[in-house]
């Protein structure tokens, strides 16, 4: 039985695949969940054009999250954060304070897609951290945290 899959399913697929799967478990699960529908020939023309329709817009949201990186790159970013006996932090700084850097600075990121490499940062020096602007736009983001004055 072919199904074209209206969500992401588990170790079957994403959304709009079409995929082929027994009789048993499109009919009985899938279908009746509203996780896929019956892979017709008039569905099929629908998911082409769909899919046809979404690249077009795809290419301009790529365009944008490139211009966005291109940006990033020359960013230098420095976070000022309270310091105890020697090099250790008072706390920690994550994702949420260098999105609100990144704010600061002019750029808009939301802090989900900022990932700190090696977690919550607890003491001074440079460190990295990747900015997903899109499923196919990543940027490497350096950035130092510096004791505050």
């Amino acid at each position: 039985m072919e199904l074209i899959l209206k969500q992401d399913v588990e170790n079957l697929g994403f959304k709009d695949d079409i995929v082929s799967v027994k009789n048993g478990y499109g009919r009985n699960f899938l279908i009746p969940q509203g996780q896929a529908v019956m892979a017709t020939a008039s569905a099929k023309k629908v998911l082409a054009e769909t899919l046809k329709q979404r690249s077009y817009k795809e290419k301009s949201i790529i365009a944008d999250a490139q211009k966005i990186a291109d940006a990033l790159v020359d960013l230098e970013v420095k976070i000022a954060s309270k310091v105890g006996a020697g090099d250790k932090l008072f706390g920690s700084v994550n994702n949420i304070d260098l999105a609100n850097a990144l704010q600061k600075a002019g750029h808009e990121v939301d802090k989900k897609y900022i990932n700190v490499i090696g977690g919550s940062v607890k003491r001074l020096g440079k460190y990295d951290a990747v900015i997903r602007l899109h499923r196919e736009v990543t940027v490497d983001l350096p950035f130092e945290v510096v004791a505050e004055k």
